[in-house]
């Protein structure tokens, strides 16, 4: 009680407000829930204090049993929120050993109400984590393990807190789903490492120099390890299990970093458990399992079979050393009352007398004082003999109950290590089944085999019916012939033509000769590797054999499982007793086809003379097919070059289509990658090579038009997407190189033209030279390869470089679209006069407001980037800080290219509209695609920049001032054109009732005309973005990116 009251006195306010004293009419409910609140407290604070030694089991156990009759934690939660465990470590730590003896041990609610606290423990864990040393570095690693476990349980909430499962329960958990599996595994992964971390922790936190373990601070760290230990068995083999699973159903690439995490656990986990058991503190409360030697080979799947299952055992828990200190004091008294047997007592009465006569010192016996003294101390002696005795009897008895636990212990351990081996005899037993599945299915492979034999006999009677057929319908050309010879005079021209015909016959029986001796090898063959496969399986029949009598001489002490496997070896061997019947069968089948093959040889050669006779009818049969032949071939070629004339055609309209392309207005907005134009010349230069190729094959032999025609279509739509794709790619470059390349794409359209115009005339076919065109091609393939983006072959340095030269080119494409507006709005202010001129003030001075705001955004983004720089995210200096980061940097470049070249088109955009010769509608649209590349700026600079920096506060106010000046213009441009078009009055009175009826007409069809056209455009727009982001990918290497971080 004294420990108790001091207990109670170093943990301040001990009993919480909710187990304050109720007054008023409590029912025996509201006492019993009282004195279970009170005894709940008072086991916590005994449990949970600042005192530097381990908890006491019976504490933590009185804790347990109450989450079990509440059904629940809230008491425990009520009690230990008035802890003050962020100001204490050891009693951080205490609550910490605590509370996952209630997640293990407690109702399986504790952890659903533990999730509410799961803020406060993350602090707590975060708070003592800036403790590099001591039990607050211990108490931060405990937290998160805690937190973990709790996690892990809510996400798989059929697993219990002791993690104790069955195979089969593992199974349903994962509920047959591979990804499921997966996942699992993962979880378990971190869920160990945790344990892991609070092992080598507590293990690094101790002087192993000195026997830490028996003094109270050391089983203070030490207790919560045998939680730890608890846990770490059942991850280990249940992740042992969840990867052979996944073995089993994955590729072994895919899982390499499952087993490369996997061995490092291993071998932690190993040497932990082996430090442990070394310890005295372990030795007396827990039996620690020892791993294998070397980890599982999860490539082996029979390698599941040698696992063993760690199993921990906890031995009967001793008395401690208060109830033994009691228990020794209890016997030494009952064992003092008896000492005095009933002959010592009438000794003492014969000596001293009865005790009715107490004051009779004079007795019968007369001895003398002496005597009596020496009587006293010889009983004494005789007393203190035996109370030795009896001390060496009860320590006699105290080991030999310590060496029946011990046994016990050992037994249970044994029964453990048999269940084990009955799960590996099950999973033999389980192979073995698998391997009997496997002979059933080579019996079903060789009843196949002996299927498709009956389909080759069939399908010999079909060919004897065949030649039955044949030799009838000879007979009856021999019969026609007969006739013919009565009948025909000229017998010398007969003879001849039946030479001739008797030669083909002979040449027609060599071909039959040889492909029945082609089949005869083919059966011959195919009775070899029938044979081969019989002989394969009778050594898998002796190797199964022989693999079975071993696994039946290991598994004697079970009688069942050897009457089972005698039942399987009677089937195997009745099973090949079958299969040496049916290939005796099948060789018997074999002799008969090629005696009916030899038959009908003969029956051919027998026929041979009557084929003579019919020669003269198949010759006049084949001279009128040629002359057919002849018609249909003259045919055959005009149609060839009509359709060879057709795909030319279309060829030319495809190209004119896509030059005719390049002037439309809508094209300005399509934009291509240097990379991709590059490919596709590449592929029309190997496409022309192609066309030359067939155009002389075709000029060598008229039949092949048809690879003609192939090499046409696709030239034409290859070098149409060359010239769209060079054309697209032109409106992401200076204008100079703009030029050039657009004046290339037209000279490629130009050659392509004439090359289709020579060959669909058949005198300049043979001439037809696309030497030009090849020229022009590869001139936009090297213009193509200047504008290839260098982000990816710039060394760290240059990277640095180019993204300050690219955010300083794209400040001064603003400062200059800036100025080229303002000159605009002074020649339109001399120029202009009434509402053109004040539609042209608002829209440059939205315009001027729109650049104004970009500049802001492009020197708060140059900014950003400084603060990122300059806070030492990894890097020392800001070219390696640019160069570590490359695929950021490359971002930064193509978002300050794209603000760059939107802010020029949009200049020259409204140039256009202001000289009345560009739309309104280009302008809106520049705008907006500048505001989309500002977003892009804003994103790859903000990816990096912390969320409290003043920087990106200041970048994204910029950033919603872009977006309103973009709305302004668009505002301004809107305005104008409606202010423009109201000018322009309808006066419809001069005009009939026809006439506006004509007119009405007209609008209706236009109307339907726009609505069809704009449905086409904006899915081409929908199409031109999606090869727009694909283009940026293969430019920015995004495929490359996801392939890495996969």
């Amino acid at each position: 009680m004294d420990r108790v009251k001091s207990s109670m006195q170093q943990v301040p306010n001990p009993i919480p407000k909710v187990l304050s004293r109720r007054t008023g009419g409590a029912n025996s409910l509201e006492v019993e829930k009282e004195n279970f609140e009170r005894s709940q407290a008072v086991s916590i604070n005994k449990a949970i204090n600042t005192q530097e030694v381990a908890v006491k089991e019976k504490h933590a156990r009185t804790c347990i049993l109450g989450t079990h009759h509440e059904k629940g934690a809230h008491t425990f939660w009520a009690a230990v929120n008035r802890l003050p465990l962020s100001s204490n470590a050891v009693l951080c730590w205490k609550f910490c050993h605590v509370f996952h003896k209630l997640l293990r041990d407690g109702h399986p609610n504790v952890i659903k109400d533990s999730m509410r606290n799961k803020a406060d423990l993350t602090d707590m864990s975060r708070m003592w984590g800036h403790l590099s040393e001591g039990y607050g570095k211990l108490c931060s690693i405990y937290l998160k393990l805690l937190i973990t476990k709790m996690e892990f349980h809510i996400k798989n909430p059929r697993f219990p807190g002791n993690l104790q499962m069955s195979n089969r329960q593992l199974d349903e958990v994962g509920e047959n789903d591979v990804n499921n599996f997966f996942q699992m595994t993962v979880e378990m992964f971190d869920y160990l490492e945790c344990e892991l971390n609070l092992f080598l922790a507590v293990f690094s936190s101790l002087d192993m120099s000195r026997s830490v373990s028996v003094t109270a601070a050391g089983q203070c760290r030490l207790a919560p390890l045998i939680q730890v230990i608890l846990d770490s068995s059942h991850l280990y083999d249940y992740t042992v299990k969840l990867l052979f699973k996944l073995h089993s159903c994955l590729p072994a690439e895919t899982l390499q970093g499952h087993r490369d995490r996997f061995q490092e656990q291993f071998k932690k986990l190993k040497s932990l458990f082996y430090r442990s058991s070394n310890l005295q503190y372990f030795k007396r409360l827990i039996q620690i399992p020892q791993l294998p030697e070397n980890p599982p080979n999860f490539l082996r799947a029979s390698a599941l079979s040698e696992h063993i299952s760690p199993v921990v055992v906890i031995p009967v828990e001793s008395s401690s050393p208060e109830s033994e200190h009691v228990v020794e004091t209890e016997d030494l008294v009952d064992m003092d009352i008896p000492a005095q047997p009933a002959a010592v007592e009438t000794r003492f009465d014969d000596l001293f007398g009865a005790a009715t006569d107490p004051f009779n010192f004079n007795s019968q016996n007369g001895m003398r004082k002496d005597d009596k003294d020496r009587l006293i101390e010889q009983l004494t002696a005789e007393i203190q003999a035996l109370k030795e005795e009896l001390e060496t009897f009860r320590l006699e008895s105290g080991r030999l109950c310590q060496a029946l636990r011990g046994r016990v212990s050992e037994l249970e351990a044994e029964l453990a290590e048999q269940s084990h081996l009955k799960q590996q005899a099950l999973g033999e037993s389980e192979f073995l089944r698998a391997e009997l599945d496997d002979l059933r299915r080579v019996k079903e492979d060789t009843e196949k085999e002996q299927r498709s034999l009956t389909e080759i006999e069939k399908k010999a009677q079909a060919n004897e019916q065949r030649y039955t057929k044949l030799k009838e319908k000879y007979t009856e050309l021999v019969q026609s012939h007969a006739d013919l010879l009565r009948k025909n005079a000229e017998v010398t021209r007969q003879m001849t033509v039946a030479r001739a015909a008797q030669d083909e016959v002979d040449s027609v029986r060599r071909e039959m000769q040889e492909k029945v001796k082609a089949a005869q090898d083919a059966s011959e063959q195919q009775e070899k590797a029938q044979l081969e496969q019989l002989q394969a399986l009778q050594a898998e029949l002796h190797s199964s054999r022989t693999e079975l009598e071993i696994l039946k001489g290991s598994m004697l002490s079970s009688q069942q499982s050897s009457e089972e496997l005698s039942t399987q070896l009677s089937a195997l061997e009745s099973e090949k007793a079958e299969l040496v019947e049916s290939v005796s069968k099948k060789e018997a089948e074999l002799a008969s086809i090629g005696e009916q093959l030899e038959r009908v040889q003969n029956s051919l050669a027998s026929e041979r003379e009557s084929g003579v006779k019919a020669a003269e009818t198949l010759q006049n049969q084949l001279n009128e097919k040629e002359s057919r032949e002849q018609a249909l071939e003259a045919q055959l070629e005009a149609l060839r070059w009509g359709a060879l004339q057709g795909a030319l055609e279309e060829a030319r309209r495809i190209i004119q289509d896509c030059l005719s392309t390049l002037d439309d207005p809508a094209h300005i907005s399509c934009t291509s990658s240097a990379d991709y134009l590059l490919s596709r010349c590449q592929a029309a230069v190997e496409c022309v090579e192609r066309l030359q190729a067939a155009r002389d094959g075709f000029q060598a032999d008229s039949t092949g038009v048809s690879e003609l025609v192939q090499a046409v279509t696709q030239f034409a739509h290859l070098v149409g997407d060359t010239i769209i794709q060079g054309s697209a790619t032109s409106h992401m470059v200076p204008v100079d190189q703009a030029d050039v390349l657009s004046s290339s794409v037209k000279s490629c359209g130009t050659e392509a033209l004439a090359l289709l115009t020579q060959l669909q005339d058949r005198e300049s076919l043979a001439t037809a030279d696309s030497s030009k065109l090849k020229e022009v091609l590869e001139g936009i393939k090297a213009s193509a390869e200047k504008l290839r983006p260098r982000g990816l072959e710039l060394q760290q340095g240059e990277l640095g470089d180019l993204v300050e030269s690219e955010m300083s080119a794209a400040s001064q494409a603003v400062e200059s679209a800036a100025a080229r507006i303002e000159e605009m709005l002074n020649k339109s202010r001399a120029v202009d006069t009434g509402i053109k001129m004040e539609v042209n003030e608002r829209i440059l001075a939205s315009c001027t407001d729109l650049m104004e705001a970009i500049k802001v955004l492009v020197l708060s983004s140059k900014d950003l980037q400084r603060d990122i720089v300059d806070g030492g995210r990894g890097a020392a200096s800001m070219k390696e800080f640019y160069a570590k980061n490359s695929r950021w940097t490359e971002g930064l470049i193509s978002a300050s290219k794209a603000v760059g070249w939107g802010a020029t088109v949009l200049v020259d955009a409204a140039d256009m509209v202001v000289q009345g010769k560009g739309k309104f509608e280009e302008l809106m649209v520049c705008s907006h695609e500048i505001a989309a590349s500002t977003a892009q700026l804003v994103a790859a600079s903000k990816v990096k920049a912390d969320k409290g920096s003043s920087n990106l506060a200041r970048l994204q106010q910029a950033s919603r001032g872009v977006t309103q000046a973009t709305a302004g213009v668009v505002a301004s441009t809107k305005s104008g054109k409606s202010q423009i078009e109201e000018t322009e009055t309808m006066d419809f009175s001069s005009m009939t009732l026809t006439q506006i009826k004509r007119q009405e007409m007209d609008s209706q069809v236009l109307v339907l005309e726009l609505e069809t056209r704009l449905q086409r455009e904006r899915e081409r727009l929908g199409e031109l973005r999606k090869k727009h982001y694909e283009l940026a990918g293969v430019a920015e290497g995004w495929g490359e990116e996801e392939e890495g971080t996969g």
